[in-house]
């Protein structure tokens, strides 16, 4: 591909600056099947999905029904398919359940994506499964985690360790990687019509603005990549904004749109070797 079509076109930049994510969004998209069709002729998600896998999963039911250590097992195997076949590139997505119901469709396409994400997992867990990843060889590694932490009463103490143990993990085991730790978003606090609604009201979301800082802080001193969503999708009030989600905690559509519009953006003006 030529150096003109890795280029970020400077009007996109300038639309994100203004806060047009939504259109941004679209802008992208277009700009991005516009590239790929002139290179490739065509466009092909190249998600990352496992023959071997297809049928136990499908005779498992809606992931959202498994128990944890369920959970565990299928994405260590999905960890064991992608070490044996060495899809590349390889990207992984780390976290809880707003990786795991990331729209396959919606992921970008330039890359084989893992999502080795839990539903309700916390710092602490991710942490113990990180050995899962060992054999896999990504080129990037994208970790969000924390809000669960928050709603189990966990300490911002504890969070910002387990986050630094994380990152200092993932930097050994896989010295060649981007590890990027993304920001905890912010949730919809009073408008939010998630079941759990008065634990996210004992959250201020400046609190979790806060703990963002400092995880920025310990990427830098780890010497990995930070990104910041919660920018992205907090409105004037500081909290989440409700187009982007279906409940004040989970992502709609539109927030995964973001979301995906924010990893290619970041990945073609940071990840770039």
């Amino acid at each position: 591909m030529s150096t003109s079509a890795k280029t970020f076109p400077i009007w996109a930049i300038l639309l994100l600056l203004t806060n047009g994510i939504l259109l941004l969004a679209l802008i992208l998209l277009i700009w991005r099947q516009q590239v790929v069709t002139a290179f490739f002729g065509t466009i092909s998600p190249n998600h990352l999905q496992p023959e071997s896998l297809a049928h136990s999963t499908l005779q498992l039911g809606p992931r959202h029904k498994l128990n944890y250590q369920q959970w565990v097992d299928i994405l260590k195997q999905e960890a064991q398919v992608a070490a044996q076949k060495y899809p590349q590139p390889l990207t992984i997505l780390a976290g809880d359940s707003l990786s795991l119901w990331f729209p396959p469709e919606l992921l970008p396409e330039d890359t084989n994506w893992l999502n080795q994400g839990i539903s309700g997992e916390t710092s602490a867990g991710l942490l113990k499964r990180l050995e899962l990843l060992d054999q896999t060889r990504p080129k990037t590694i994208f970790v969000m985690i924390g809000i669960n932490d928050l709603i189990r009463g966990i300490s911002d103490e504890i969070i910002l360790e387990n986050h630094r143990q994380i990152v200092r993990y993932l930097h050994k085991v896989h010295s060649k990687t981007h590890i990027v730790i993304q920001s905890i978003l912010p949730h919809g606090a009073e408008q939010a019509t998630w079941e759990g609604r008065e634990k996210l009201l004992a959250i201020p979301n400046s609190r979790i603005q806060e703990l963002n800082q400092q995880l920025q802080t310990i990427a830098k001193q780890e010497g990995v990549k930070y990104l910041d969503l919660y920018s992205l999708f907090v409105n004037k009030q500081g909290n989440l904004r409700l187009e982007l989600s279906t409940d004040g905690l989970h992502l709609s559509p539109q927030g995964y749109l973001v979301w995906r519009t924010a990893l290619q953006l970041y990945s073609q003006m940071k990840l770039q070797d």
